[in-house]
């Protein structure tokens, strides 16, 4: 995305400074978000393409100042307020909510769903493959409106392919109910290449990336 929401690589935010023995969740209403946010997609038809970009639309102030199972919080009571599941009169009330928009999923079956994934591969799809293994590429310098998942640091940037996973939905587009798959591929891009030459010599960052979102180097 082209917004204050894609933060990573940015400038002036600091180093990154991992907590010390940082808990799994620092506050128990975290944990009940992250299970909430797991169980609600069994009953309600979205998914994390759809996720997202709901938190991208978060306005801007509000995103920086948020933490991260904030964000989620604003993501899933937008995404439920927009299907009718649940009204900003119902969030301001204390009345727990009408048994009509109860969300019934079986507890036991949360944790094998959340190990189990939810492949976005369509191998059974007819798709061009313009890369290979081994080909120099360069990500597109710009993506357009709305979601995308090119993160702004590796625009236009020369990469190698080190790998073809064939057909699979694009998240921007399946996001808005476009489900036309492309061919996916592993781009590897050098840490210099991505932030010139105070990054680390020798390291490098992998992406996965659609066609689309790739050219042929020149």
């Amino acid at each position: 995305m082209d917004s204050m929401h894609d933060l990573g690589g940015m400038h002036g935010f600091g180093r990154i400074v991992p907590e010390p023995h940082e808990p799994v969740f620092h506050a128990p209403w975290e944990g009940r978000m992250f299970a909430l946010t797991s169980a609600v997609p069994f009953a309600v038809p979205y998914g994390d393409d759809q996720f997202r970009p709901a938190i991208e639309r978060m306005e801007p102030s509000h995103y920086l100042k948020s933490s991260y199972y904030e964000k989620w919080y604003e993501a899933v009571v937008r995404l439920l307020q927009e299907r009718h599941v649940i009204s900003a009169a119902e969030l301001d009330s204390s009345v727990p909510l009408a048994q009509s928009h109860a969300l019934a999923v079986r507890a036991d079956a949360v944790l094998p769903a959340i190990f189990a994934g939810a492949s976005q591969a369509r191998p059974a799809a007819e798709v061009s493959r313009r890369f290979s293994s081994g080909d120099r590429v360069r990500t597109r310098a710009t993506m357009g409106v709305g979601h995308n998942r090119l993160p702004r640091y590796a625009r236009a940037k020369l990469g190698v392919v080190e790998s073809v996973h064939g057909p699979f939905l694009v998240a921007d587009r399946n996001s808005v109910g476009d489900h036309n798959p492309e061919t996916l591929y592993t781009v590897r891009f050098t840490a210099r290449e991505l932030w010139g030459q105070t990054a680390v010599e020798g390291d490098s960052l992998s992406l996965d990336l659609w066609d689309s979102y790739l050219e042929h180097s020149t």
